[in-house]
């Protein structure tokens, strides 16, 4: 049996995980003041891109702020939808990462970023059919089993689509979890985006998703533009608060799944720390409302 299936078999992710809480995604702007005073928040998370060096500033702050809160690492250059084989220098660099920090969570998108020896600096849309399945299917099993963990699947923000996919999205990403015990990391905020740029119901897409394999919800702000037609376009740009719409489907997706891990990303437009730790408060009061609405005992 690969060992993403002995995972699933034997209940998921690796204890202690993240708590059902709001994190942050850690910026070196706020190190010290992190350290010096310590926010109330449930986690942090970092790209692990930025950290695969040796030594240095980040490590220093990094390893300081890991004794106070527990960690999330999420990946952005695994090219997981490539059609080319994994980089294996990387993984190896990445395991090193993940072995020495210890994280409660290691993430990836669905996405892919390079091409023979070029990398673009950015996330692109695969084409959903069989022959993309089990490519993906393939190196999802291999990250899971270099580095000895289950890892989540973040699905993705497109602007573009395939006209040769035959599978949609949310049942692509349904096989790929089912196939290989992997987690869904799901990015409230990528499922607006690519609903509204696709002209379909963002509620539908995430009611399609497999929601019992969700190990941490993302959330973030856009931008919005017009296309070449006129029409509608969001960018996922994480450089604005969460917009309204995006705040209603995360409530009404803890409505079916119940209190996650859930991460309040910012990553363009820093503000200072306040400023996110208060739109953190926002998801902890939504997390704490339904977690109190699980406990109410019918009368």
């Amino acid at each position: 049996m690969p060992l993403a299936h002995q995972r699933a078999a034997a209940g998921g992710a690796p204890a202690p995980g993240l708590p059902p809480r709001v994190g942050l995604g850690l910026k070196p702007q706020h190190f010290r003041e992190i350290l010096e005073t310590p926010p109330d928040i449930g986690f942090f998370e970092i790209h692990a891109e930025n950290y695969l060096m040796e030594g240095g500033p980040f490590h220093h702050y990094l390893g300081l702020i890991r004794e106070r809160y527990p960690l999330s690492i999420h990946g952005v250059g695994l090219s997981i939808g490539a059609e080319q084989p994994l980089d294996e220098a990387h993984l190896e660099r990445l395991a090193g990462l993940i072995e020495r920090y210890q994280p409660a969570s290691f993430s990836e998108h669905l996405a892919w970023s390079g091409h023979g020896d070029c990398f673009l600096n950015d996330l692109l849309p695969l084409p959903y059919d069989e022959t993309s399945l089990a490519r993906v299917c393939e190196h999802v099993e291999r990250v899971q089993e270099r580095l000895k963990r289950r890892m989540l699947l973040e699905n993705p923000a497109t602007y573009v689509e395939f006209a040769s996919s035959t599978i949609d999205e949310p049942a692509f990403i349904a096989e790929v979890v089912r196939r290989t015990g992997c987690g869904l990391l799901l990015d409230v905020n990528n499922a607006h985006v690519s609903c509204v740029n696709h002209g379909r119901d963002a509620a539908a897409y995430l009611d399609a998703l497999p929601l019992e394999a969700v190990g941490e919800i993302h959330l973030a702000g856009f931008a919005e533009d017009r296309d070449g037609a006129g029409a509608r376009l969001l960018i996922d740009s994480h450089g604005a608060p969460v917009d309204q719409t995006v705040w209603a489907l995360y409530a009404r997706t803890l409505r079916r799944s119940g209190p996650l891990p859930t991460l309040l990303e910012r990553d363009n437009d820093v503000p200072p720390l306040e400023t996110l730790l208060a739109e953190a408060g926002q998801a902890e009061a939504l997390l704490a409302g339904e977690l109190a609405r699980r406990r109410e005992v019918p009368a």
